[in-house]
């Protein structure tokens, strides 16, 4: 039971609270089966209150099926509270960024519901390195290549210094035959491609440790940009901290995050400001020669103004 112990351990400091709630997002995989079997052995000793959410993205014949498979293997395990949830996707920008968006829709509704402590996810190492090696492709800047967080408000992830040969062994420790989904070998999607593709070839061409190697990268450059954005947070609450002299006395890196938020904070939705966005704008500032107003994203307009940047969102 090596594999169960290793994950046990992971979510030790998140399950000694015996007056806790935890929900844990559950797809019937080997990463988030381990996760929930680990947690229910722990929380056993503890007294923690689990329910486990299984959402059914409608996405895929059978998928309902596969829905009520995971929640009786779950009852099995020894759960007494599991929740399946059907969900509504609409494919606004892909498939993998839509199912996203109604997955975590739908674990808000849960989080309404159930007021836990936390909300367990079942990223691993693996997705980890996935995610650095993506970010590293869209050339979108330190925050990107820092993966994943482990811990995002509610939400905790404590399997992200496991990898998912553990996971797979954890199920076969504990007579758990996870789900395999399709979609996972869909070369359609650019992780499936990193993750079948491109990590094999770097472990094959620069030797083994690669995923160990870009999730510690993740989580130096992650810190790193913790603390970038604390400084532009500490700039933002500065008396009038849009004037272009003070702006471009800033390092480039604080700037940056400066502009980023101030439009995020003038209607753009979140996530949707590109480096290729803030680019135009950083050039009101040093590279200035009388350029007319910026659109971006969310309706928001961006013009230097009598020596300072102006930001407002135009609603149609």
């Amino acid at each position: 039971m090596k594999a169960t112990l290793a994950i046990r351990q992971a979510v030790r400091p998140w399950v000694e609270r015996a007056d806790a709630r935890i929900l844990l997002g559950v797809s019937g995989g080997a990463d988030s089966m381990a996760l929930a079997v680990a947690t229910f052995m722990e929380a056993k000793t503890t007294g923690v209150d689990l329910v486990a959410i299984v959402i059914d993205h409608q996405l895929q014949d059978g998928s309902s099926a596969v829905a009520e498979r995971t929640r009786n293997e779950l009852l099995r395990l020894g759960f007494e509270n599991v929740e399946v949830v059907a969900v509504h996707v609409d494919l606004l920008d892909g498939m993998e960024a839509s199912a996203r968006r109604a997955r975590y829709q739908a674990f808000e509704v849960a989080i309404a519901k159930y007021q836990p402590d936390y909300f367990f996810l079942a990223h691993t190492k693996n997705d980890q390195a996935e995610s650095v090696l993506l970010g590293l492709a869209r050339g979108s800047g330190t925050r990107s290549l820092s993966g994943i967080a482990e811990v995002n408000g509610l939400y905790v992830r404590p399997l992200l210094d496991i990898d998912r040969s553990t996971t797979e062994s954890t199920c076969l420790e504990n007579g758990i035959t996870a789900w395999l989904d399709p979609q996972n070998s869909d070369r359609h999607y650019a992780r499936v491609r990193v993750r079948n593709e491109v990590l094999p070839v770097l472990e094959a061409n620069l030797g083994p440790g690669i995923s160990d190697a870009l999730a510690r990268s993740a989580k130096i450059l992650r810190e790193d940009a913790d603390a970038l954005d604390l400084l532009a947070d500490r700039y933002l609450v500065e008396s009038d901290p849009l004037v272009v002299e003070k702006l471009s006395e800033l390092p480039k890196a604080i700037r940056m995050r400066v502009l980023r938020l101030a439009i995020y904070a003038s209607g753009a939705p979140e996530g949707s400001i590109s480096a290729g966005h803030i680019a135009p704008v950083e050039a009101l500032i040093t590279d200035w020669h009388g350029q007319g107003e910026i659109s971006l994203p969310g309706g928001v307009k961006v013009a230097r103004i009598s020596g300072r940047l102006s930001l407002l969102q135009q609603i149609s």
